[in-house]
């Protein structure tokens, strides 16, 4: 009883490399509308073929994933396919950052170089202190406890769930620190007037 069980844990994160780490812009910065900030972060998943690696935009103030990517590695490639989702379906133009953890993925040119084009500054957390991309590593345990319950046969199977798992979290769950209100209807009403004040 005295022995503690060992966890099973697969790391994500890589973050002692010589890749610029950029300040954190998040940490004191009011959120007052839709994409004004996004956080990122990759969590596995495992299968009965495997484990893969998710990837995930959130947008910070309505807590809508705006891009997701499954994949089995944790290769820049792979990882700059969520961000790239999120520029699609971002409805905004005005200035954003990007807040993540110091990961090699989110520190390479390819990362750095999508979000120099769209305009948006990165911002890392400070050492290694998790709770810096607090909102971000939530996102991750709501999916995990609440939708990805049973382990799936394959990687296909994982996709079709983790899609359906997203549609569901963004158009159906609501959030306490939402008022209750799903992201979905948070984020389309708070864009509707930040487009309508910008006129």
């Amino acid at each position: 009883l005295l022995v503690t069980p060992k966890k099973s844990y697969t790391k994500t994160t890589y973050s002692k490399h010589w890749l610029r780490k950029h300040p954190n812009l998040y940490s004191d910065m009011p959120l007052t509308s839709p994409e004004q900030a996004f956080v990122s972060d990759i969590t596995y998943l495992k299968t009965r073929a495997g484990t893969h690696y998710l990837s995930l935009v959130t947008d910070a103030y309505s807590r809508k994933i705006m891009g997701y990517h499954l994949s089995h590695d944790m290769m820049s490639e792979n990882v700059v396919k969520a961000l790239k989702m999120t520029l699609t379906n971002r409805i905004t133009n005005h200035p954003a950052i990007h807040h993540s953890d110091r990961g090699l993925q989110y520190a390479s040119s390819l990362y750095q170089k999508t979000l120099k084009k769209a305009g948006i500054k990165p911002s890392m957390t400070d050492g290694y202190d998790c709770y810096q991309n607090a909102l971000a590593e939530r996102i991750n345990g709501i999916l995990k406890q609440e939708f990805f319950i049973h382990t799936c046969n394959s990687f296909n199977e994982l996709q079709k769930l983790v899609k359906e798992s997203v549609a569901i979290y963004n158009g159906e769950r609501p959030h306490l620190n939402l008022r209750m209100q799903t992201p979905n209807a948070v984020h389309k009403k708070a864009c509707e007037l930040t487009l309508t004040g910008s006129r």
